[in-house]
């Protein structure tokens, strides 16, 4: 739960809420009765048997990986190697060695943005952006980097002829999330991508949301640099994530210290993977998302996009007729598989506490770190409760909620 309001004041009701709604599960658990969880846009609750299976067996026998020649150590870094593997195969990346670990998107979009803008450098961001972007781009801002920001129209869509309009001759990058975590609304990555080229920008894309449950190209839509977390499409576990960075490019490190190797050099090693991943890297982590990344690959996330889409579909058609729900957005734009809503003038958190407290349905309101967006939208007060699919819920829990939101609705 978000523990402070829009305007800053601290919440403690939602403290004591948050304690009790602990309770609350725990009792639904020894019930027997289900939980239904609509929250993976945070983090994928539901993972393959797999990813826990490599995680418990990497922690019973995998070591330090890249820090000696014992069978324990070289074990671990066949983990890591491994996991490398498979997301580059994912991503269509040139390379395993282009993806470097981090433990999760906001360190790796610290890294990139930190690693690659100067001050006197302009950047062109949107309005959809997640504070992971945000607050590192606010901070160069105020080392002298300059900052313009491509708006939505009325139904929540990016003003895409914005982005050839703001280009200076020092614009250095665009900074773009793979899709709105709010309205889910998918950024059309070929057409930003096409500016970037025609300018020669870098093009940094945040794909928190899109890494695993969209397909991604990064050779083929030209993208200099993804970010991405595990836990959330990936099947991975948390504490998990990275960036893939284009061949030739460089970015400072966040972080240095030890690498494993050229111990007596004083600057931190600059060939990739090792020039972005100081320190021991999470080889338990790894191996359940690398579990996690097979197991997509297996599956295939085309198939299971389509799957996440008919829910988010069904839902949507579910509740757009309810008296007093509002919708945010329009199912008519590529997206991923998020859905918000408000009901009349309710505060979303009200109803996000009354879907778990009596139908145990399980979504985030608030403002989802993302505050440019809401106030686009105009719920910087109310926030929005945001349903977020995956491939693991089924149609029935949708109906569920479909039935919740409209008994709610009528009690409003």
């Amino acid at each position: 739960p978000e523990f402070l309001r829009p305007d800053g004041e601290t919440a403690h009701r939602h403290r004591d809420e948050y304690v009790r709604h602990c309770g609350k599960n725990a009792e639904r658990r020894e019930r027997g009765q289900a939980v239904i969880y609509f929250d993976h846009a945070a983090t994928t609750l539901q993972k393959p048997p797999v990813v826990g299976q490599a995680m418990l067996a990497a922690l019973q026998t995998a070591g330090n990986p890249g820090r000696g020649a014992h069978e324990p150590t070289l074990h671990a870094a066949r983990i890591v190697y491994d996991t490398r593997t498979a997301l580059a195969e994912l991503f269509h990346a040139e390379d395993p060695a282009c993806i470097a670990f981090a433990a999760n998107a906001t360190q790796a979009l610290n890294t990139a943005i930190g690693g690659l803008l100067s001050p006197g450098d302009h950047v062109i961001a949107t309005v959809c952006e997640h504070n992971s972007v945000l607050r590192p781009l606010y901070r160069l801002r105020e080392q002298g980097v300059q900052l313009s920001f491509v708006g939505v129209d009325d139904r929540a869509i990016l003003r895409y002829e914005q982005f050839e309009q703001l280009v200076r001759p020092n614009t250095r990058a665009i900074v773009v999330t793979g899709a709105s975590n709010v309205t889910g609304h998918a950024t059309d990555l070929p057409f930003v991508a096409q500016v970037a080229k025609k300018h020669g920008l870098l093009l940094l894309v945040d794909a928190a949301q899109t890494a695993g449950s969209l397909p991604i190209d990064v050779q083929a839509l030209g993208i200099d640099v993804l970010c991405f977390t595990g836990h959330k499409g990936l099947m991975g576990p948390q504490g998990t994530g990275g960036l893939y960075v284009r061949p030739g490019l460089r970015v400072a490190p966040l972080v240095v210290g030890g690498s494993g190797v050229h111990s007596f050099a004083e600057a931190h090693p600059a060939e990739m993977p090792t020039a972005l991943e100081a320190g021991t890297l999470n080889a338990p982590g790894l191996a359940g998302l690398g579990a996690g990344v097979r197991w997509l690959l297996e599956q295939g996330v085309e198939a299971l996009h389509t799957r996440e889409m008919a829910l988010t579909r069904s839902f949507w058609e579910g509740v757009r007729e309810i008296p007093g729900v509002v919708l945010y957005g329009t199912l008519a734009a590529p997206r991923a598989p998020i859905v918000s809503l408000n009901l009349a003038g309710e505060d979303s958190a009200r109803v996000a506490d009354a879907l778990w407290e009596e139908y145990g349905i399980c979504v985030r309101a608030g403002a989802h770190c993302a505050p440019q967006m809401h106030r686009a939208l105009g719920t910087v007060e109310q926030g929005v409760v945001r349903f977020s699919f995956s491939h693991q819920n089924t149609e029935a829990e949708v109906q569920c909620a479909v039935k919740a939101v409209r008994a709610l609705a009528l009690e409003e």
